[in-house]
C-alpha cells in the first residue's frame, strides 16, 4: 500500500476536475507523471493562461500550444476560459480567441496587451487587442471580464445568458450604450474608465457612456487608479436602470454623473468628489455642476442604506452651503466617514435623514481641527428614530470624542446602543463617557 498511486486510481471526470483548478501551464506539468496523466490536462474543460510563461519571440508556440488544446477534444466545450496576454499584440490569437468562444464558453476573462507605441508625430498610442466579432453574439457566455482590450462596433450585439460584465479600461469603438443594450438579463456591470483613452480622444460621440437597462441590479465603478490621477479626456456617465438596486461609485472617472429612474435603489456607496482630478473639489459658483449634484441626489432618495467617504461628507458638505440637500426619507442605515474639521456639518446631513435608524460614524483626524464644535442643532432622527450609534476610528481630539458621545446620548430618546470602538475610545475616555447624563434609560454603551 506504501508506494500505491491512489490518485491515479480515480475516475477520468475526477482527475480533470482537480487539474481545472490549477492554472494551465502547471496542469500540462502533470502530463509527465506516467502514461494515464499524459494526454490529461488537454481534456480539462478550463483554459487557464498567463502567455507571458512562454519567451518573448516564441508566439509561434503558444499558438501551436492553443492550437493542440483546441484540437485535441474539438467536441470539448471550455466553460472556464481566463488568458492573461503578452505585452505586444500576437497575430492569429484573437483568432483562438474566437474558437475558445465558439466552444460554448461560459466565463470569459481576458486581461490584454498594456504596449503602446509612438506614432510618426511622436503621440504615444496603446497597442490594442481588439476582441473577436463573435464575442457580441455569444449565446453562452454568463461572466466577462475584459481588461485594457479593444472592442469595435459590431452590426448586431446579443449575449442572451451574460449576466455578469466587467469592463476595465477598455479602449471603444463601440458605444457602451450599444453592448449593454444587447445583454437582456445582465444583473451586474462592473465599469473601469481608461482616463487617457486615445480612442475617444478624437471622437465627441464618446465623451458619453450610457448605462441603460431594465435587468441590471448591481452597477459598480471601483477604486482602480493611482492616487493624483487626472484626465485629459471629459466623459460623462448616465445611468437609467429602473431596476438598480445597489451602485457603487468607487471613485471619480466621470467628469459629470446623470441618472435617472432608481426607484428600486436599496443601496448606494460613494467615494467622489463630483470632480476627476485629484485634490480638486467643484467651484460652489459653477451653476451647471450645482444642478448635476442637485440632480444626482435628488434621483436616489429611495435608498435605505447609504455610505460615503470623507471626500464625499466634505463635497456635500460644501454643496451644502450652496443648495439645499434633500431628505433621504427612506434612509434606515448611514454609514459616514467625518474629517474632524467637517463634524460642524454632522446635524445639517443628519437633517437630511429624518427616519435614520442606524449610524456608523467614522471620525477621522484633520489638521484643520475645530476646536469650537458646537453641537448644539438636534434633528428629527436624532431626537426620536436613531436606535444604534457607533463610533469608529481613531481621532486625538479628546474634547471632540466627549462632545460626539455625549451629542448622541443627551438627545437620543430611543437610543438602544451607543458602540465605542476602543481605537476612538480608550479606556479612560470611555469611563467619562459612561457618566454622561443618557436621555434615552434603556441605552446601553458598549466598548468592543
Amino acid at each position: 500500500m506504501s508506494g500505491r498511486d491512489r490518485i491515479s486510481e480515480l475516475p477520468e471526470s475526477l482527475l480533470t476536475q482537480i487539474l481545472s483548478y490549477l492554472p494551465t501551464e502547471q496542469s500540462v506539468q502533470t502530463s509527465v507523471l506516467s502514461k494515464r496523466w499524459e494526454n490529461l490536462w488537454l481534456s480539462v474543460s478550463v483554459l487557464d493562461l498567463n502567455c507571458s510563461v512562454f519567451p518573448y519571440d516564441a508566439d509561434e508556440l503558444l499558438l501551436s500550444f492553443i492550437d493542440k488544446l483546441l484540437e485535441f477534444s474539438p467536441e470539448l466545450s471550455l466553460l472556464k476560459a481566463r488568458v492573461k496576454c503578452k505585452s505586444t499584440v500576437i497575430d492569429g490569437f484573437r483568432d483562438r480567441l474566437a474558437t475558445v468562444i465558439d466552444r460554448g464558453t461560459q466565463h470569459l476573462d481576458v486581461v490584454s496587451s498594456t504596449d503602446y507605441y509612438e506614432d510618426a508625430f511622436g503621440v504615444t498610442l496603446p497597442v490594442v487587442d481588439f476582441m473577436p466579432m463573435n464575442l457580441y453574439t455569444s449565446r453562452t457566455l454568463v461572466y466577462l471580464k475584459l481588461s485594457s482590450s479593444g472592442l469595435r462596433d459590431p452590426a448586431f450585439v446579443f449575449m442572451p445568458c451574460l449576466r455578469f460584465l466587467h469592463l476595465e479600461e477598455v479602449k471603444w469603438l463601440v458605444h457602451l450604450e450599444k453592448l449593454v443594450s444587447g445583454c437582456p438579463v445582465l444583473e451586474e456591470l462592473t465599469l473601469v474608465r481608461d482616463l487617457d483613452d486615445e480612442y475617444s480622444r478624437w471622437h465627441d460621440e464618446f465623451m458619453v457612456m450610457r448605462v441603460r437597462s431594465q435587468s441590471l441590479k448591481k452597477f459598480r465603478v471601483p477604486l482602480k487608479h493611482r492616487w493624483g490621477c487626472s484626465s485629459e479626456v471629459r466623459c460623462t456617465l448616465e445611468i437609467d436602470a429602473p431596476g438598480l438596486e445597489h451602485m457603487s461609485l468607487g471613485e471619480d472617472q466621470f467628469d459629470s454623473i446623470v441618472v435617472k429612474n432608481m426607484s428600486s435603489l436599496f443601496m448606494v456607496e460613494l467615494d467622489i468628489k463630483f470632480v476627476v482630478n485629484f485634490g480638486e473639489f467643484f467651484d460652489p459658483w459653477d451653476a451647471s455642476k450645482r444642478i448635476e449634484i442637485r440632480d444626482f441626489l435628488n434621483r436616489i432618495l429611495s435608498v435605505r442604506h447609504m455610505i460615503i467617504s470623507a471626500k464625499t461628507v466634505k463635497a456635500l458638505d460644501l454643496y451644502s452651503k450652496v443648495g439645499m440637500i434633500p431628505k433621504f426619507n427612506n434612509l434606515s442605515r448611514l454609514e459616514a466617514v467625518f474629517p474632524s474639521d467637517t463634524l460642524q456639518f454632522l446635524p445639517v446631513f443628519l437633517e437630511c435623514c429624518p427616519n435614520l435608524k442606524h449610524l456608523v460614524l467614522k471620525v477621522v483626524h484633520s489638521e484643520e481641527m475645530e476646536e469650537g464644535l458646537d453641537l448644539t442643532n438636534v434633528p428629527r432622527c436624532v431626537s426620536s428614530t436613531l436606535e444604534c450609534v457607533e463610533i469608529q476610528d481613531k481621532f486625538e481630539w479628546e474634547e471632540g470624542k466627549m462632545k460626539v458621545a455625549s451629542y448622541f446620548l443627551e438627545n437620543s430618546a430611543v437610543l438602544k446602543k451607543l458602540i465605542l470602538n476602543p481605537t476612538a475610545y480608550n479606556q479612560n475616555i470611555y469611563e467619562k463617557v459612561n457618566q454622561l447624563t443618557k436621555r434615552s434609560r434603556g441605552c446601553q454603551i458598549i466598548h468592543e
